[in-house]
This record gives structure tokens, C-alpha cells and sequence, in this order.
């Protein structure tokens, strides 16, 4: 089956839940975020689903990996699907402009569930992705990973990316070293 982005819903929520019960986070700065959405949905279901789209940034703070608590930025957030969860991505900019925070690493991040890993599920995401990024005003997307992380890599490149530079990220985001590629959004192929 071919991968769509659905807005997370209702009817996506069990196999959300599965993934995050089976120790999956969206979040691979920081894992923890996971059991917090349980923890979320368990309380407010309705609530945890109307705060993954949040376009004019009126959630709470975001925290990062040392606990610092950061002002959210606009963004939303759309899941992988094949008829089962794959996975998630995210998108996030600031309005009027294609620059981030110096605590933001990129506009869009994403993370597919181990058990679809390899399948393309996140170069189709992106793809899909770079669409709605493109249809909010950027002109370009940032996305890093880590200098390790051969796979995202290739999902980047494949989706046009090229490599800006490579960092140390803010002590508050870890302090290890991290690629950055931008993707224009006029010359990026599209999955």
C-alpha cells in the first residue's frame, strides 16, 4: 500500500498508541515524549489530536532535552500511513520568514516506526511534506540529522537536500555533532 500523510484523527489513534506503548517516540531528542503523549491521550484524546495542528503557535512552551522550555513555533504535525501507522512528521516555521530559532534544528522532522523502517515510507513522507511546506510560503526547508544517521541522509537527498553544514548542536539540544541540509522547495523532486 502506498504511504499517505493523514491528519492525525480519531480513527488513527490505536495504532498511534500502539507504537508509543511499544517504547516509539516522535521525538528523538527527547524519547520520554512519547510516554507524555500517552499519558496526554489517556487524560484528553480530543485535546492531544487538536494540539498536533497548531498553525498560530498557542500550545505550551516546548521543552528540550535539559529541561529548558522554549516558545512553540506554528506547526503541525501529520502521521505515516499505509492502512497501519508508519510513522511521523512534522512541520514548523515562523510566520513571514524562512528562518528558525537558534533552538529549532529544522522545519521538519520526522521518525518511522523499527518495524516499517526501510520500506520508503520516510522519503514519500517528505516528499509529501516538502508540498505542504511549500504551500505555507517557505521557499526552502531545513532538516538535519546526525552525521551517523545514513538513512535520513539518503531520505534527504533523495528529496533534493544538499549538505549546508555540519555543527555542534546547542548544549541544550545535546551538544553532538549534526548535518544540516536545506531543500529548495522550487528544484526539490517530489515522491
Amino acid at each position: 500500500m502506498a504511504i499517505a500523510l493523514v491528519r492525525p484523527a480519531r480513527e488513527h489513534l490505536p495504532g498511534y498508541i500502539d507504537a508509543l506503548e511499544r517504547g516509539w517516540s516522535f521525538n528523538n531528542l527527547r524519547p520520554e515524549a512519547g510516554f507524555e503523549e500517552l499519558a496526554q491521550i489517556r487524560s484528553d484524546p480530543a485535546r492531544f489530536l487538536e494540539g498536533l495542528d497548531d498553525r498560530e503557535a498557542k500550545g505550551p512552551p516546548v521543552a528540550l532535552p535539559d529541561g529548558t522550555q522554549v516558545p512553540r513555533l506554528p506547526g503541525y504535525r501529520r502521521w505515516m500511513w499505509d492502512g497501519e501507522f508508519c510513522g511521523s512528521i512534522s512541520l514548523r516555521w515562523q510566520h513571514g520568514s524562512n528562518t528558525l530559532p537558534t533552538y529549532c534544528l529544522g522545519h521538519i522532522g520526522y521518525g518511522v516506526v523499527p518495524w516499517k523502517a526501510g520500506r520508503g515510507c520516510a522519503t514519500r513522507a517528505l516528499g509529501l511534506m516538502l508540498k505542504e511546506a511549500a504551500a505555507e510560503g517557505l521557499r526552502y526547508v531545513e532538516v538535519t540529522t546526525s552525521p551517523d544517521n545514513l538513512a535520513s541522509q539518503q531520505v534527504i537527498r533523495a528529496n533534493g537536500g544538499v549538505l549546508v553544514e555540519a555543527f555542534v548542536k546547542l548544549p541544550e539540544l545535546g551538544g553532538t555533532p549534526e548535518l544540516r541540509f536545506r531543500i529548495d522547495l522550487e528544484d526539490a523532486p517530489r515522491s
